[in-house]
């Protein structure tokens, strides 16, 4: 019987190990889930530049305005406006030709997206 519960325990602590790392990432301040979330309601730019140059390009802007970049995988790259304001925003890349590239930016602050949509509409 000690046996089953403890198999019991350990299969529900792997099964729930998602939901834990996220929660993790979530107290830590990291998480991404609600930038995906919130993807469906992104403002969108695109720029007339191949994907390399654009993710560059945009990680060289954030860097100008102050954002504290937290996250950068291939498609997305995940940052606070600044390392005082935790706004988190994402930027979601998706090439859609060889020389354009779409960006849609995510965050729960309208704002915060109105400002990094305006400081990347530069880029243009």
């Amino acid at each position: 019987m000690k046996k089953i519960i403890i198999l019991l325990m350990i299969g529900f602590i792997f099964l729930s190990c998602a939901g834990l790392k996220e929660a993790i990432k979530g107290f830590l301040g990291i998480s991404t889930k609600i930038l995906e979330e919130k993807r469906a309601e992104a403002k969108v730019l695109v720029l007339s530049y191949d994907y390399f140059t654009t993710y560059h390009k945009v990680l060289d802007k954030l860097k100008e305005s102050g954002s504290f970049v937290y996250k950068k995988t291939s498609d997305l790259i995940a940052f606070y406006l600044s390392e005082e304001d935790t706004t988190p925003v994402g930027i979601f890349f998706q090439e859609l030709e060889k020389e354009k590239t779409k960006l849609e930016i995510s965050s729960d602050s309208s704002s915060a997206k109105e400002r990094i949509f305006n400081i990347l509409s530069t880029l243009k």
